[in-house]
């Protein structure tokens, strides 16, 4: 059944695009990442430019990790004044991200940059996340002792707090920075920033893999509903429709993969979710070098936008 977007202004399949957001709520909920580093390219791929996917994508993304976000709440599994001091950073990094995206949509060099953003960041972290995962999971196969994680020079920093619930004792900057990062970029690609955020939280802030996931998606969900609302606001690029469907596919595919993720160990967890943005990165790099009009056709896009 078709479905015509007003603001993207072209017909979609319903069915395909609600499979679309089911199944992106699942992964979302798996891993605890807002997804939309596998949502905007898939809008991107069925004919949606990417400055609407970008800014539609946002409120799928905040769907998503609310339904999850709730889930992991019930369990117990989230830091609150952790997520508090990231949402601080969070809601700065998203209105520099929106203000970014705006100039660069004016410029006529937003579309390009979306697409070789993604190129770039997606393979460089799927990679390393791949990488260290087999790592893990060849040490876990053979029964070997994992390396003891060291304090580094972020733990001598001032301004130090203490976070009950994941039980460290951190300085606020490194938290801050991090969440204005997230935010930043979430507003300019699409992506909720869960794939890059929880890795840094195990491996650099050293936070608990229990608290990680549920806290990941507080900051996802309060910055991608701030980024929504100033996308709509400032840039008119929101497709309500569009959105509208693809938060019905999230929310349900969500929960069932909250579910799962429970079910998988976290070194599986790692080797997945890094095979699969590193899937997404190589794909979207095939499209630009093996078919070059497209971005000769997006360079357009941007300049007509």
């Amino acid at each position: 059944m078709q479905l015509y977007l007003p603001i993207a202004d072209l017909p979609v399949n319903v069915f395909l695009v609600l499979a679309m957001g089911a199944a992106v709520g699942f992964v979302s909920g798996m891993f605890g990442i807002g997804g939309g580093f596998l949502m905007t390219p898939l809008l991107i791929f069925i004919g949606i430019t990417p400055a609407v996917a970008v800014a539609s994508v946002a409120s799928h993304i905040a769907a998503s990790s609310f339904s999850g976000a709730l889930t992991y709440w019930r369990r117990r599994a989230i830091d609150p004044t952790l997520a508090s001091v990231l949402l601080c950073g969070g809601v700065t990094g998203t209105s520099l991200g929106v203000w970014t995206f705006t100039q660069l949509r004016a410029l006529g060099q937003l579309d390009l940059m979306i697409a070789l953003s993604y190129v770039v960041l997606l393979t460089t972290v799927g990679s390393l996340m791949f990488s260290e995962g087999l790592r893990a999971l060849m040490r876990t196969r053979r029964g070997a002792v994992p390396p003891r994680r060291m304090h580094n020079w972020i733990h001598g920093l001032p301004l130090k707090m203490r976070f009950k619930r994941s039980k460290i004792y951190l300085s606020v900057i490194p938290v801050v920075v991090i969440g204005i990062m997230i935010g930043f970029i979430g507003a300019v690609m699409g992506i909720g920033g869960g794939f890059i955020l929880v890795p840094i939280m195990i491996y650099i802030l050293r936070v608990p893999t229990s608290t990680v996931i549920g806290t990941s998606m507080v900051l996802t969900l309060v910055t991608m509903l701030f980024a929504t609302m100033l996308h709509a606001v400032t840039n008119h690029l929101v497709d309500a429709v569009l959105a509208l469907i693809l938060m019905v596919g999230g929310v349900t595919g969500a929960q069932f993969g909250a579910r799962a993720g429970q079910k998988i160990r976290g070194e599986q967890l790692r080797l997945l979710l890094g095979l699969l943005i590193l899937s997404v990165g190589v794909r979207f790099a095939v499209e630009l070098v093996i078919r070059p009009e497209d971005l000769f056709t997006i360079r357009e896009l941007g300049v007509s936008g």
